[in-house]
């Protein structure tokens, strides 16, 4: 049976000189990299020292924000794809750290068989950030999850998925965004929109994740077709890279959606979300979505399917809306219900006053006690 616990011991002092590794397969723009690198940016200083470990890293946007805070950051990018597996396993080795906190499964069931082999062994403990694997990647992460000492699931629908079925010592730890930030961004959204030649009056959508079969940008392109028809200041930017680029932007162009824009890679996607009057997501699955902290930390409100954690964020008719998966009618009718003005501005006010419980601050000082609970 599962423990679950809110919070570890408060601190009785920073366990000073403590070696923590923080090892993510990748070190690309997702939600579980993002929410890794924003806590330790806001990580209150200590004696402690960090190391991040990637085995591969598309871009240097999140290794040199972690690199220009003084953070060590491995990336295994340049060593040959099918060795990654053993230079990742030597290279943590190599570090003899005095922690490892692992955030992704593969990488997980790797290190932990491996440590009980070295004359140092960390204390394991494993961050799950979504609720589905694949079935061979689930199968492994479960043949090994009893050799962590802790588990940290993302939100209470991440724990209660079967992603965190055999943790061990399971406590439950929403992340956050750097809110402050998304509220300055949120004051400067006249100047984002005209950068982005949103046309004054439009009603800004704004969906922000990868074109990845997960995120279901089919779903959003037919929903988005029955909102323009219905409401033409209705306007859709899409932001994201990814495998789906191509099939997405045809399927608007077949659909003569001039009200759908399709953007690409946009850094520090924050801006842009913040800018929006809605933001909207159409997954199939999710864990603890980054867009949504960052969009009602911004005071904007949100209208997404149902699914993982974010019913655990988006509270229905409060600070947005939540629509049935893979129901391309039910999510244009949330879509249009929160364009009229009465229920936006509900809404809108909704998002504002839980933005509070969104700041990444409250999560990298938990996990410092954390850690030194687990030194100690």
């Amino acid at each position: 049976m599962k423990e679950q616990r809110e919070d570890p011991p408060a601190r009785g002092g920073a366990v000073s000189g403590a070696h923590v590794c923080e090892v993510i397969k990748t070190l690309d723009v997702g939600g579980a990299e993002v929410l890794l690198v924003e806590r330790l940016l806001a990580t209150p200083p200590s004696g402690r020292r960090y190391t991040v470990v990637c085995m591969t890293a598309a871009t240097a946007e999140l290794t040199g924000r972690l690199r220009a805070a003084g953070i060590r950051v491995v990336d295994l990018t340049s060593r040959p794809r099918p060795l990654r597996p053993v230079h990742l396993v030597r290279e943590i080795r190599r570090l003899e750290p005095d922690v490892l906190n692992i955030h992704s499964p593969l990488p997980a069931s790797l290190l932990r068989p491996a440590s009980r082999l070295w004359r140092t062994r960390p204390v394991l403990i494993s961050t799950v950030h979504n609720v589905r694997y694949r079935p061979l990647t689930m199968a492994l992460d479960q043949a090994t999850a009893w050799l962590d000492s802790r588990t940290v699931a993302v939100s209470p629908q991440v724990a209660a998925a079967r992603t965190s079925a055999r943790a061990r010592n399971l406590s439950v730890r929403v992340h956050g965004v750097r809110v402050e930030e998304q509220r300055r961004r949120a004051l400067q959204a006249e100047r984002t929109r005209r950068e982005w030649d949103v046309p004054e009056g439009a009603f800004l959508i704004v969906h922000a994740a990868n074109l990845r079969p997960q995120k279901n940008h089919a779903l959003l392109v037919e929903a988005a077709a029955k909102v323009i028809a219905r409401e033409p200041r209705a306007m859709f930017l899409l932001a994201g890279s990814g495998p789906l680029h191509a099939p997405v932007a045809r399927r608007v162009a077949e659909l003569g959606l001039d009200g759908v824009r399709l953007v690409g890679h946009v850094a520090e996607a924050g801006h842009l979300v913040a800018a929006a009057d809605l933001l909207v997501l159409s997954s199939d699955y999710e864990g603890l979505p980054v867009v949504v902290m960052e969009a009602l930390a911004a005071g904007v409100p949100v209208v997404s399917t149902a699914v993982g954690g974010v019913p655990d964020l988006v509270e229905h008719e409060r600070n947005g809306l939540l629509t049935r998966p893979g129901d391309p009618d039910a999510l244009a009718a949330g879509i249009l219900r929160a364009m009229r003005p009465e229920v936006h501005a509900r809404l809108r006010e909704g998002a504002r006053d839980s933005a509070g419980l969104m700041d990444i601050g409250r999560a990298a000082e938990w996990f410092d006690r954390l850690y030194d609970e687990v030194c100690s």
